[in-house]
């Protein structure tokens, strides 16, 4: 394995512009949509227990209670109980494509991200790759290698070395490549990255025509003839 000098990077890359507030929004979502969302809590209502009102209302001298199914007693439901529902946030796969190019473009400015050829030929050892590591500078930090596809030789000679994350190219994003300080990626996988499916830009749909509202006919109510009352003649 050896680093390239002087790689050609992609156009998408190298004119991409790393905005903090698309960059922010990216990393929100991403963290947004791992949560799982099964916390789950009893309300006052699905707590089992009695109904029956434990003291009486004047008297006791203590506060006006019902059942012990109330929030304030140990055992009783919780107010505002969390229930399982999705936390996960989308964002359109323009904003996608710029997030992810300006998160690249980010690291390529500081010289933090290398293009590195020959991995492929890895035969799957932990040693081959932790002295090629060893000689990069800041090797103790966080690194992010991003291959052309899932390979099984590069995932198995890396996994163990603490610090290092394996993404292939497609599944990148701006929180791992953030989040790294050193990015490696594949001299075959900086071919495929000016053309991830996953940031491709969202096409319009076509909506149907909408079919003409349907006039309703007035049927006119006709009245019934008024009859006119006989004038009734007073007799003297």
């Amino acid at each position: 394995m050896k680093i390239l000098d002087k790689p050609s990077f992609p156009k998408e890359i190298v004119q991409a512009e790393a905005k903090p507030q698309l960059l922010a929004q990216a990393v929100r979502v991403y963290l947004a949509s791992q949560r799982q969302g099964t916390q789950s809590a009893l309300t006052r209502a699905e707590v089992s227990r009695t109904r029956k009102k434990f003291q009486k209302q004047k008297g006791s001298g203590n506060a006006r209670h019902g059942d012990k199914k109330a929030p304030i007693f140990v055992g009783g439901g919780v107010s505002f109980a969390p229930k399982p529902r999705d936390h996960s946030l989308a964002l359109s796969k323009h904003m996608r494509k710029k997030a992810l190019y300006g998160a690249l473009n980010s690291k390529l400015k500081t010289k933090n991200l290398l293009v590195i050829s020959g991995m492929d030929k890895l035969t799957g050892k932990t040693s081959e790759v932790a002295e090629f590591l060893a000689g990069l500078e800041g090797s103790s930090r966080k690194l992010l290698i991003l291959t052309d596809a899932e390979r099984a030789n590069i995932y198995r000679a890396a996994r163990n070395i603490p610090g290092v994350t394996i993404l292939p190219m497609r599944n990148a994003n701006p929180y791992e490549i953030i989040r790294a300080d050193q990015v490696l990626i594949m001299e075959e996988a900086l071919r495929e990255s000016s053309s991830v499916k996953s940031t491709a830009p969202v096409a319009k749909v076509s909506k149907a025509p909408k079919e003409p509202a349907k006039t309703k006919t007035k049927v006119a109510k006709t009245k019934p003839p008024v009859k006119k009352a006989r004038a009734v003649k007073k007799s003297k």
